[in-house]
């Protein structure tokens, strides 16, 4: 083991406990608590992650009501945050908690890898903050902060470099104070020895021990390979409006944002005047139809280039019908049926994710 990161046990307890953030998940770290908030931080800054907890357990406060939550509602709860399935593992785990634990989280490191979602980190997380089980909890923040101790030049992307830290950290535990260990780790790595960026040794409290700060590596760890570049897909978005009332479907159950709602959608880029002679075509009347301009969205591994149309349908469409596309060209790659919905309702009931959030703004 690095005598590196025995070194920094005191360093990091002291520093935490004169200056830990204020967290709703910190203040009572019940394990259901732990568990949700650790789900959302994946991937999301703490301050982002604030309102979505505290609007996640004023609806679902136990974890019973996340086992018996409707998908819809849960996915609406989870609006915003993006990586849907974490929330469907979400209520999976719940329902296996309620059958198999009688409601409560295991107090098992063990027992918590076996729920759907929960990975060696979070079951690390919620073991040693819950539970004060002294395990560890290698995250990003976790993995950047030791290999800059050790000026290490390891590839933190292999399993084999996380296992080995996690057996290092396991020797060093402080069997009293596991969970505040881990969460000093994972607050150093959120708040001094940044991500992105020059990471701000000043405020370090172990600036005495780091390798990388005395010999300037500091930007060059941690070391992990290039991402690969992302595929391009190109989308026509349509706003389809019918006496305040707009036009969106349910994506189907598997695949990219499976289970969320949208906006009428062509997988290519099309001109205003395409858009109105494929309407046509398939007879739908337009009353006016207005340029909405174009948007990008990233997601891990594709690219949405976007643009966009709003559309006001002639007066002798039903707004209560369902307007059906006989066209497997038009509008994606099925026959859709849309549900006409207020305004005020897709704000309040309908998961939109955000990658139509440009859109969504201009309804």
């Amino acid at each position: 083991m690095n005598k590196k990161y025995e070194n920094m046990v005191g360093y990091l307890l002291d520093w935490y406990d004169k200056g830990v953030r204020i967290l709703p998940w910190r203040e009572n770290p019940k394990p259901y608590y732990v568990w949700i908030s650790e789900i959302m931080l994946q991937q999301t800054r703490v301050e982002a992650v604030k309102p979505f907890f505290d609007r996640f357990i004023k609806a679902l406060p136990e974890v019973r009501d996340l086992a018996e939550v409707e998908e819809d509602k849960l996915l609406k709860l989870w609006e915003g945050l993006g990586y849907y399935n974490r929330a469907k593992n979400l209520k999976k785990a719940a329902i296996m908690i309620m059958e198999e634990y009688n409601g409560t989280l295991p107090a098992s490191y063990e027992h918590l890898l076996e729920l759907p979602g929960i990975g060696s980190y979070t079951a690390g997380a919620i073991a040693s903050i819950a539970y004060q089980i002294p395990v560890p909890a290698v995250d990003g923040n976790v993995l950047r902060v030791t290999k800059r101790i050790t000026n290490s030049y390891d590839d933190i992307t292999k399993q084999k470099v996380k296992s080995e830290l996690e057996n290092e950290l396991k020797d060093i535990m402080p069997g009293d104070r596991p969970g505040d260990f881990n969460q000093s780790l994972m607050e150093l790595g959120a708040t001094v020895c940044l991500p992105n960026g020059k990471p701000l040794c000043d405020k370090c409290p172990v600036y005495s021990i780091c390798e990388a700060r005395e010999q300037g590596s500091y930007m060059q760890i941690p070391v992990k390979p290039a991402k690969k570049a992302r595929k391009i897909e190109e989308k026509t978005i349509l706003l389809i409006e019918h006496e305040n009332n707009i036009a969106i479907r349910k994506r189907d159950e598997k695949g990219l944002l499976s289970g969320l709602w949208e906006f009428p959608n062509f997988n290519q880029k099309l001109s205003l005047s395409e858009i109105e002679e494929l309407l046509k075509n398939n007879n739908v009347e337009l009353d006016e139809i207005e340029l909405l301009g174009e948007a990008k969205h990233f997601f891990s591994h594709i690219e949405w280039r976007m643009i966009g149309y709003k559309i006001k349908l002639d007066k002798r469409i039903d707004p209560d019908s369902l307007i059906k596309i006989e066209s497997t060209e038009l509008l994606c790659d099925n026959n859709m049926q849309f549900n006409w919905v207020s305004r005020n309702k897709i704000d309040e009931e309908y998961s939109v994710p955000t990658a139509f959030k440009a859109y969504k703004e201009k309804m």
